[in-house]
Parts: structure tokens; sequence; C-alpha cells
């Protein structure tokens, strides 16, 4: 008793001198003192901002509760610059709070009571909705419904965009699957609801067979601005063989001949010949041929079939109707036939920095500029787009990008519902534009809902049949109010079991993401999507790094499970091979909760080859932490 009194007593003396002044204290506890102060700030701005944004009625579910107060603590702070704040904190072998995603106010108030037991006092402890472990869980717990179960080597999933082939051919969705498939995406805008039945039911049967689970996701079109159609021009066939850096063949072209049975691998070539020209061909045959160009070229024949004839070329070619194809055999007459039919093609118009490109509505057909015999310019290149308010809300000197990013120009005039382009930029010296390709206006509000009617319709098809989908998402949304008018639009159907996906593909949902995120928290099943093709375009490439940080920084805090998407390893996917780059973004991607693939003739090694390096990944990183497991490197030194 008498060594508490004491030390009480000298306490006292330290709280207060003999004048009834404050005493003076060191330089460190004065900045312990300052820096406890800015914590408690921090505190009172998280909970202040919980009253300000969030409506409890809202959020139905418990845990989607919990998710919308820990992103309002998160955001409430997100205001405030906190670097100096967290140097500070680092320095003195405390959390920096740069991993309170999941867990904001429970993070700063276990720092604020380290501070103060640092000066030797103690904090009032207060209820936090969400603390470490209810943080973990909630996410683990949202991946799980929206995700499905979690692979054995890896938390990440793979998502893969189905090509239309999948409609067709059963063994390329088993195999996708069998290597690693946790995902099917359907994009409503390409193929129809018959195709879309097919690719579900293969991989509902894969599932079966394999005993796998995997999902599948409907990607909703939404008000997705493209060109219009282009004019047709005569049908052209090209192939070309793969070569090695040093220019030597090291795979010859597929070319599948037939008289119009489907082509067999989407990596061949469709030649279509007549009936009377197939039926002599043999194994071995050496079919001679004058291309388009003015070109000798030969292609072999490996194999025959009932439907056709597979054949081989170490040389590219541009075929066209009618040029002829012939078989030269020893001690008998040649076999000659001609090339048939060929669908007509649309044509591309090639623009270079200083054109002008005219945009036009949808029906009038694209045209490529017309120049007399001197090359002076007669009449300038025109296309259509798909949506008719872009040529009366755009104004002269918005920005406009097509393709990508690959063209990009300035709006110089409005007259007639058409807009005049000057093209400012092309990647390379010039670039081809062509049909059902992306257009971005990042300036312009063009105040278009992102569920259109066409959506309407696909969703009234794909929630009609039961374990149909389990996914959709919806594109291009721009606004807190998107997603309200989506989910009254799900209440129609009996939904309350389908996961949506938000899509964040542009500058306008970046620019809403916590309005957007608060609302989409509405429904506990629910996710977000990176889309980072338009998304790059619109916010510029050289921001891509750092809104990708932010957003995952803001999903996290709300405790939405993300799709890392656009681009992941295409060149394997596209060519059968990876750049460096895109394996160093495959590791960026490990980070969250689902990376995604697009289609592609190697798609199935693309699948195998993620899924071995997110394996890889799991133990050296789990989203931001860095964990610290065993160096197999650092024995060799102590050997």
């Amino acid at each position: 008793m008498a060594a508490e009194r004491d030390k009480r007593s000298r306490k006292h003396s330290v709280d207060k001198s003999v004048d009834g002044k404050l005493p003076q204290i060191s330089e460190k506890e004065r900045e312990l003192l300052k820096l406890s102060e800015e914590l408690k700030r921090l505190i009172d701005l998280a909970r202040n901002a919980e009253k300000d944004l969030i409506q409890t009625e809202q959020y139905t579910h418990p845990d989607a509760l919990k998710s919308a107060q820990n992103f309002a603590h998160y955001i409430g702070i997100r205001r405030q610059d906190l670097r100096q704040v967290q140097r500070q904190l680092h320095s003195r072998g405390l959390s920096s709070l740069g991993r309170m995603e999941t867990h904001t106010l429970d993070s700063l108030q276990n720092v604020y009571s380290t501070l103060l037991l640092m000066q030797g006092s103690k904090s009032k402890a207060f209820a936090c909705p969400v603390d470490y472990e209810k943080g973990e869980s909630i996410l683990s717990d949202r991946c799980l419904a929206l995700l499905g179960p979690k692979p054995k080597k890896r938390s990440a999933r793979i998502m893969v965009t189905m090509p239309s082939e999948a409609a067709l051919d059963y063994t390329l969705v088993r195999n996708l699957v069998e290597k690693g498939m946790g995902v099917m995406r359907i994009t409503c805008a390409h193929d129809g609801p018959a195709e879309w039945e097919q690719m579900i039911k293969h991989v509902r049967a894969a599932e079966e067979e394999l005993g796998k689970r995997c999902l599948v996701m409907a990607d909703l079109a939404g008000p997705k601005l493209r060109t219009s159609p282009m004019e047709s021009g005569p049908g052209v066939i090209r192939w070309r063989a793969f070569k090695n850096v040093y220019g030597e063949v090291v795979e010859p072209a597929k070319i599948w001949l037939n008289t119009g049975s489907p082509l067999r691998d989407p990596n061949g070539c469709n030649l279509p010949v007549s009936e009377a020209f197939l039926s002599q061909l043999n194994v071995g045959d050496e079919i001679q041929f004058v291309d388009n160009r003015k070109r000798r070229g030969s292609m072999q024949v490996t194999e025959v079939l009932n439907d056709g004839v597979w054949a081989e070329s170490w040389k590219s070619a541009f075929m066209v109707e009618g040029l002829e194809l012939r078989v030269e055999r020893l001690g008998s007459s040649s076999i000659i036939g001609k090339i048939g039919p060929i669908p007509p093609m649309p044509q591309k118009i090639l623009l270079k920095t200083g054109d002008i490109l005219v945009l036009t509505p949808e029906e009038e057909v694209g045209k490529a500029a017309i120049y007399d015999e001197s090359g002076k310019l007669v009449a300038p290149a025109h296309i259509g787009c798909t949506l008719r308010e872009v040529l009366t809300k755009v104004a002269v000197g918005e920005r406009i990008f097509f393709d990508d990013g690959k063209i990009a120009g300035t709006v110089e005039e409005k007259r007639s519902n058409r807009l005049f382009i000057r093209i400012n930029w092309t990647k390379g010296s010039k670039a081809w534009l062509s049909e059902e390709k992306g257009i971005n206006l990042p300036s312009t509000e063009l105040g278009v809902s992102a569920l259109t009617d066409k959506d309407q319709q696909d969703l009234e098809f794909l929630l009609s049949k039961e374990s149909f989908v389990d996914l959709i998402s919806l594109s291009f949304v721009k606004c807190p109010e998107d997603i309200d008018s989506f989910y009254k639009e799900l209440s129609k159907y009996d939904a309350s079991g389908i996961g949506v996906i938000i899509k964040i593909e542009n500058n306008a949902a970046f620019e809403k993401l916590p309005g957007i995120v608060l609302s989409a928290l509405k429904r506990h099943k629910v996710g977000v999507m990176i889309a980072r093709g338009d998304l790059g375009v619109e916010v510029g490439f050289e921001r891509m790094a750092e809104l990708q940080e932010e957003i995952l920084s803001l999903c996290g805090a709300a405790h939405l499970p993300v799709v890392w998407a656009t681009q992941v390893l295409e060149s394997l996917a596209k060519k059968g091979m990876p750049s460096r780059a895109e394996v160093s973004d495959v590791v960026m991607g490990a980070r969250t909760q689902c990376v995604m693939l697009n289609k592609g003739p190697h798609t199935e090694t693309a699948v195998e080859f993620l899924s071995h390096v997110l394996e890889r990944m799991e133990g050296h990183q789990d989203r931001h932490f860095r964990l610290l497991r065993k160096l197999s490197v650092a024995d060799g030194i102590f050997s």
C-alpha cells in the first residue's frame, strides 16, 4: 500500500509543479502527446463519418451493415493526408495504419491505446463494429458466397471469358474446368441465348464429370458505345506461319479445306473448295497456288477426314475467291480446283495524326476516305456510333478515343448530327479503325442508364431458369443510382441467391466510387470488377497503377471481393508466350479474390499457367500483407 501511495504521489508531483503550472516535458514526450491527440482526432472523424453516411435500415444483412460502417470509418479518415502520422508511428515500432482497411476503427483504437500506455495513461475502450477477426471473416464469407469454394492451393479464383466455340465444344469447357477455371464468364454483348444455354449445359456437365464446382457469370452488355458497321468489301482469307526471333518458321499455318463444314480448330483457317476437288486429295499431296499478291505458295495435306481435309503451309498467303489450286502427281493428270465463295468482309479506315474522321448516326454505313488522282482529299472517312446521344451531348473541344485508346482525337466541329474529329494520336504512325470497336468519351456525361432495354430482356432469359446463372455483372456503372435501379430490376425475379458484380470501367464510376460501394452493400452477395481496359483509356494509362491501388483499398474497407480483369496474360492466351510484364501483373492480381482471363487460342495453357503462379504467390502475400515464409536461399550462407 505504501508503495502504491508513493507511486501516486510521484505521479501527482509530475502532473503539477509547486506553483500549480504544468511541468516541463521532454521533446519526445511532447511528440507522443501530439501524436496521440492526432489519433484521437482521427477516431472522431471515423465515428462522425458513420453518423453522416450510414442509414442502418438500408442494410438488411448484419454483415452488410458492418461492412458499410467500416467503409464509412475508412472514408472518413482517408479525406486526410496520413503520411506524416504513418511515418511517426512506424518510427516508434507501431502499426503505421497501412493495413487497416478491413477493421479501421479497431486499428485506430488499438494504436491510440498503445500511445497512451507509452505515456503512462489508459484510454476508455469503446465497442467497434468490426475488429480484425470479424473483418477477415466477413470478406472470407462473402467471397465464398459470391465466387464459390476456395481452390485447394490458392485463394484467388480464376474466371475465364468464353469464346463462341464453347457453345459447340464440350471438351474445351471441360478442359478449362479441369485446369482451374472456377467461374465461367458469358459475355452478353456477343452470341445469343441459344449459345449461352449451350455453354452453361457444357459447364454443368463438366462439373458433374470432374466433381468440381464452376460458377457461371453473365456479363450484361450495358450501354457500350461502339463503332457501327462499315461497308463490305471482297472477302479475304489470310494465314501466316509462326516464326521465332530469327525469322525461322517454328509452326506452320493450319488450313481446313472443306465444302461448308464448321472449322474444327479455332487456330486454323477455313478455306472453301468444291466437293470434286476435295474428294481427290490424299495425305502428302502438295497443293500449289499463286495468292492475291501474285506470290507462289503451297500447302501440304496432313489429314483427310469425312467432312474436310487438313493442310499445312510454311508461308503466309492472302487468298480470295476464284484463285486456282493445283496438285501435280507423277504419272497422272493434275488435280485442279478453285477457292469457293468467301463472305464479304467489312472494310477498315486507315487513320493518321491530322486526319479528319466524321462520326455519324448508327444507320449510316461507314466508309473510308476518298481521294482524287492527285491525292487530294475529296471526302473524309466516316463511321457510325451505336448511341445517338453522343452526337448531341458531346461538346466541341472534348476528347474522344477509339479501340481501347489506339486512336485519340478531339471534336473540332458539330454539324447536322455529325461530329468532325481531328485525329491527334495513333498507336504507331497509322492505325486501322473497324466496326464494333469501343468509343470512350472521358469528359462527356451522356445521361444514359447502365441498364439498357437489351439488358432487361437478357435478364428475363437468364433468371427464368433455375440454377442457370450464379452471378450477374452490371456494366458501365457511373453513379449510385445505377446500382439502385439494377437492384430494383432484380427484385422482379426470384434472384435473392444471385450474386452481383459491379464493373468499375470509367472515370465517372471511379469518382463516385464511395457512393457506389455504399449502394452496392445494400445487397450482401456483391463484389467489384476492376475492368482496366476502358478505365485505362478514360483516366490515362499513367494513372492506372494509382487508381488500381485506391480501388483495392476502398473495396477492402467494404469487405468486397475484387475481380482483377482485362489483358491478364493476354500474350499467352493469344500467342502462347507471356511477357515478363504480364507475369508481374498477375502478381498484382494475386492480391484480389479472382483473376479474369480473356479468350484466345491458348486459353487452356493460360489457365494452367495462371493457376501455378497464383499458387506460388500464396506463400508470399495475402492481399496487402507481405508474408514472411521461410526463404530457402537464406539457408545457403550458413551451410
